[in-house]
């Protein structure tokens, strides 16, 4: 496999008795999804954010296609990297046409390039663009602030989208709805994602391999039949019980 994002020994160190990775090996083929699945504090925000030099390793390689990240221009990679965070992120004054086009924007589009290509990103997300994109962020519900952040995140066409935990916040009929839609996306568009998420039962159901992380430490990687199967270490087994996903 030639890796799309690769961590080679990563750790990182915040202080002398705050290890949040600690000597972390994963990579993510092209067009897959990888999801990273762990107790709080085991470091799945800090591994996602390595990918777009939101966070430093303090040992180890960072690589996208191959690249070390650490010579990279970090706001040049982001403006190439899709990114959805929990609670969509979006700019409050801005419309949601705009919010769209940001990307687009920082990448000198012409006006009525953006304007296409956010009309049509919004219709993917389920979004009308002539009742929703003049709107402004406040006046939508969550779900609706989500979609609008999956087409700002995939506005430039990146081949890498980050997703940290993009449907925590919502509630549960809302969120399985946005869940089905992500997975049609997954299926159409064929980017290379790196997914975070506490819920091991969406993991299963989003991502192709499921990599499970504990105290820093990756603990287990593998297709979700496999860890049903063949969980590494009693901690893998605790997690799927708890979830009720275990053989």
């Amino acid at each position: 496999m030639n890796p799309v994002l690769e961590a080679r020994g990563v750790g990182k160190l915040y202080a002398p008795d705050v290890q949040a990775l600690v000597d972390v090996d994963l990579a993510v083929a092209a067009g897959e999804t990888v999801a990273l699945i762990g107790e709080s504090g085991s470091g799945k925000t800090t591994l996602l954010r390595m990918f777009n030099r939101g966070e430093q390793p303090s040992s180890g390689s960072v690589l996208v296609r191959g690249k070390d990240l650490a010579g990279s221009d970090p706001i040049e990679l982001r403006r190439r990297t899709g990114y959805v965070q929990q609670d969509g992120g979006l700019l409050p004054h801005w419309t949601v046409e705009r919010n769209v086009s940001l990307v687009p924007e920082l990448l000198g589009w012409d006006a009525a390039r953006r304007r296409e290509r956010a009309g049509e990103l919004l219709e993917q997300v389920g979004l009308d663009p002539a009742v929703h994109g003049p709107r402004y962020p406040a006046s939508l519900s969550g779900g609706q602030r989500q979609r609008v952040a999956f087409a700002r995140a995939l506005a430039a066409d990146p081949e890498v989208v980050l997703l940290d935990e993009p449907f925590g916040a919502l509630d549960a009929l809302t969120r399985a709805e946005l869940q089905q839609e992500f997975l049609s996306l997954k299926e159409r568009l064929g980017k290379t994602m790196l997914l975070v998420t506490h819920d091991l039962d969406e993991a299963f159901r989003l991502a192709d391999r499921v990599a499970v992380l504990r105290g820093g430490r990756l603990v287990q990687v593998g297709e979700p039949q496999t860890l049903r199967a063949q969980p590494a270490d009693p901690y893998v087994s605790a997690l799927l019980q708890r979830a009720g996903v275990s053989s």
